[in-house]
């Protein structure tokens, strides 16, 4: 057995002859990958920690092959987070924010907000939003009170940040007469019990163990998640087409050229004048981006 948590891991677990299912996720490469983006203040920082073991908790309890997006937007000193999750459990992030941001309490940093959980199935499927007004203390009371009132499976999750990794426990409640009718409710308790400190530095095995260790708990291979960003060359070369050959041409007259920077991985693409004529030149072919990060 691990002395220490996997690192950039999934655990999906069950407890055996319940309705309830669980998952543990622990992410230390993926967390330093996304705080090398922006220099986020603390209050900030810890937010974006929630949001990102959240999103790997809850994306990992659907089958899709799109996309799970966390937003949260208010009108306080952090105006916005957003967060998402692919079906390859690649993940990426980012946060705006102006001025001092309080390091606790989500009231003092959103201001009024709310919250906006996003599952787009791909592929020109129906995508599903749901939204609540933010309320809680913490992004993991708030995400509490979103599933309370929803009418999706029973959830609760854990979360647990620090400035080397972020980990977290999931619990949820599968549909069906249970056998056990004290199992959700004796489930729920014994996983209040756990620390940020447990999640953080515990294996897995040795974290259900603390927990659940009158349970018969079933625990499922790992699945690596990491950080990547989505963005591409033939995604901002579209988008420039959109902006017509004319608004194209003038930028790179009074710029020199088109740049344009993902904000949430900071790669900068760029189009010099060559590079827009082909754009807008049928059957050619503009050649590789020059890519700066």
């Amino acid at each position: 057995m691990s002395k220490q948590p996997q690192h950039d891991t999934l655990h999906r677990f069950l407890l055996e002859h319940t309705h309830v299912r669980g998952e543990w996720v622990h992410l230390d490469a993926t967390w330093r990958a996304l705080l090398e983006r922006a220099d986020y203040p603390v209050g900030v920082r810890d937010l974006l920690g929630e949001a990102l073991t959240a999103v790997s908790l809850l994306s990992a309890t659907i089958k899709f092959e799109g996309s799970m997006i966390l937003q949260v937007s208010g009108d306080g000193p952090v105006s916005l987070l957003v967060m998402q999750a692919d079906g390859r459990r690649a993940l990426r992030g980012l946060a705006h924010w102006q001025g001092e941001v309080p390091e606790e309490g989500l009231a003092g940093r959103f201001g009024r907000g709310r919250m906006v959980i996003t599952i787009d199935p791909g592929e020109g499927l129906e995508r599903y939003q749901g939204v609540v007004a933010l309320e809680g203390n913490t992004l993991e009371e708030a995400l509490d009170a979103y599933f309370e009132r929803s009418e999706q499976l029973p959830t609760r999750l854990w979360l647990a940040v620090s400035e080397e990794a972020v980990a977290g426990l999931l619990l949820q409640r599968l549909p069906g007469e249970d056998e056990d009718a004290d199992a959700w409710d004796r489930a729920l308790a014994l996983a209040d019990t756990v620390t940020d400190q447990e999640l953080l530095t515990l294996p897995v095995e040795q974290l259900l163990r603390r927990l659940f260790h009158e349970e018969e708990v079933r625990l499922f291979e790992r699945e690596p998640l990491c950080f990547r960003c989505s963005c591409s060359s033939e995604r901002v070369e579209e988008m420039i087409r959109r902006l017509g050959r004319d608004e194209a041409e003038s930028i790179v007259r009074d710029e020199g050229s088109i740049e344009v920077t993902c904000e949430f991985c900071n790669q900068t693409y760029s189009f010099d004048a060559v590079d827009v004529d082909a754009l807008f030149s049928e059957g050619v072919v503009p050649g590789d981006r020059s890519l700066r990060h």
